[in-house]
């Protein structure tokens, strides 16, 4: 079926949204890991991502967490041409720009939007990668076509889908409410040229009969000339697949004997360190919201990673967590920090080129003796060690800024397969740190490490999760005109 070598295009369809976290993401997972299951070879691709969550590549760059787990359905490794351009928000206003997998620079919202058409060359250059010698591509738009105030230069949505040549299928949340006047709306707002370009759109999220929403679907179908391409119920287990989004962060997770606790810091990023240890049955995971206390029962508090170490230690300080972690200590409970979270742990964090802000030292929470100097240069590369406590092998990925040395890490926590060492082990042994992400994906490090504290874990997290994007794809298949979906993608 690929048109590589023929002359043809490359069969391809664009998932696009009424807004942001409609559900696109995981959408266009369930896609790949169905048409993948059909016998085709299927790619993922997003021109333009926004998140923390990001993905360590065979070639050593990073993408967003959620192009990972649509690789993942196509059973395929990861590659940096997947989403081409990631933005990381480090403040309000300004973000981390990364390009074909390698930091770009920073730049505020506004440097960004008058740069954004400048890259629209290698968004291209990236798709026409992913989209060679395959059968199909999966794209997935970034919020919705209907911000019509972001479209110039748009790279995200429309203005990719023009440049590809891409036919479009529309994504809408009922879950929400307002769906036919989301679909109505965003055929209203868009040119003539845009209106055509999308084929067809259906709904997500439908808890109960979706016969029940029939009315709903002609009318959107009489109002806008596109195709109803089915509604989608509500599908429970999406909640265990690895969110990308920080706003996924709301609820705290199982009932089990085990207390952790983790902070949600305002940069939050990779924290998807947390997604086998909410699927735990002997573990409680409660995700800490700013303004509450850190719980006096927990017998573990996870420092995770961030996107800005440096402004969210001060934020830490600012909920007044550093004091409940040292009533905590002091109750012999165990910290843990990872990345930015082990950084935190120890007793300054250097600036000097102001990489995060102003250049300058701040103290750090002092439970580890480390000290860490933030640097340009970053670290995006896979882990592959043993726990040194237990001899549990792992296998992870360092995604971080930053060297840290000290008396502490005399006592590492990781002993990486190259012969180095990773992390620090406080001389109590309360407190330790590593720079390795992913290590609780690692069924057995994650056994291990849960044992130490009388927890008995047979989860297979990786054999888990593949079975839930087959029944993400059999869910699918069921209940969207799949067919058609496929016929629209080989028309392009």
């Amino acid at each position: 079926m690929s048109g590589s070598g023929t002359g043809m295009q490359t069969p391809a369809i664009m998932v696009q949204g009424t807004g942001s976290n409609v559900g696109k993401s995981l959408i266009v997972a369930g896609l790949c890991r169905l048409f993948t299951n059909r016998g085709l070879s299927v790619r993922p691709f997003k021109p333009q991502n926004m998140s923390n969550n990001a993905a360590v590549t065979e070639d050593g760059g990073e993408i967003g967490r959620a192009q990972a787990l649509q690789a993942m359905g196509c059973r395929v490794p990861l590659s940096v041409h997947m989403n081409p351009v990631l933005l990381k928000p480090e403040t309000d206003t300004g973000a981390q720009v990364i390009v074909q997998g390698k930091r770009f620079g920073t730049m505020k919202a506004r440097e960004y939007g008058q740069q954004k058409e400048t890259l629209l060359p290698k968004v291209l250059e990236s798709f026409a990668a992913t989209s060679s010698k395959v059968d199909l591509v999966v794209v997935e738009g970034a919020g919705s076509p209907a911000e019509i105030n972001l479209r110039a230069g748009d790279i995200a949505n429309m203005g990719f889908a023009e440049a590809a040549d891409l036919p479009v299928i529309l994504c809408a949340d009922i879950d929400r409410g307002g769906v036919i006047a989301s679909v109505v709306g965003t055929h209203a707002v868009l040119e003539a040229g845009e209106q055509q370009r999308i084929k067809g759109f259906f709904v997500n999220r439908f808890r109960g009969d979706p016969s029940l929403f029939d009315d709903g679907m002609r009318e959107i179908a009489t109002r806008t000339g596109w195709q109803d391409l089915g509604v989608v119920p509500w599908f429970a287990d999406a909640g265990k697949l690895p969110a990308e989004d920080a706003l996924g962060l709301e609820d705290g997770f199982g009932s089990g004997g085990l207390k952790i606790a983790v902070p949600v810091i305002s940069r939050i990023a990779n924290f998807d360190d947390l997604d086998p240890l909410r699927l735990e049955p002997g573990v409680a995971l409660e995700l800490v919201q700013p303004g509450e206390a850190l719980p006096g029962d927990a017998d573990l508090v996870l420092l995770p990673g961030s996107k800005s170490t440096v402004g969210d230690l001060e934020f830490f300080r600012k909920q007044g967590w550093d004091l409940d972690l040292r009533a905590h200590h002091r109750r012999g409970g165990h910290i843990l920090g990872v990345c930015g979270g082990y950084q935190m742990l120890g007793k300054t964090i250097a600036d000097p080129e102001g990489i995060e802000g102003n250049p300058g030292s701040v103290d750090g929470l002092g439970y580890l003796d480390v000290e860490t100097v933030l640097t340009p240069d970053k670290s995006t590369v896979f882990a592959e060690g043993v726990h040194v406590a237990s001899g549990a092998p792992f296998s992870g990925y360092e995604i971080h800024i930053g060297r840290t040395t000290g008396s502490d890490c005399s006592r590492p926590m990781m002993r990486l397969k190259d012969g180095h060492a990773d992390g620090a082990i406080s001389e109590d042994g309360l407190a330790s740190g590593t720079y390795v992400h992913g290590l609780f994906t690692s069924d057995t490090f994650r056994s291990a490490f849960l044992k130490s504290f009388g927890v008995a874990s047979d989860l297979s997290y990786d054999r888990d999760i593949d079975l839930i994007l087959d029944n993400l794809a059999g869910h699918l298949e069921k209940v969207l005109d799949i067919d058609a979906i496929l016929e629209i993608a080989q028309a392009r």
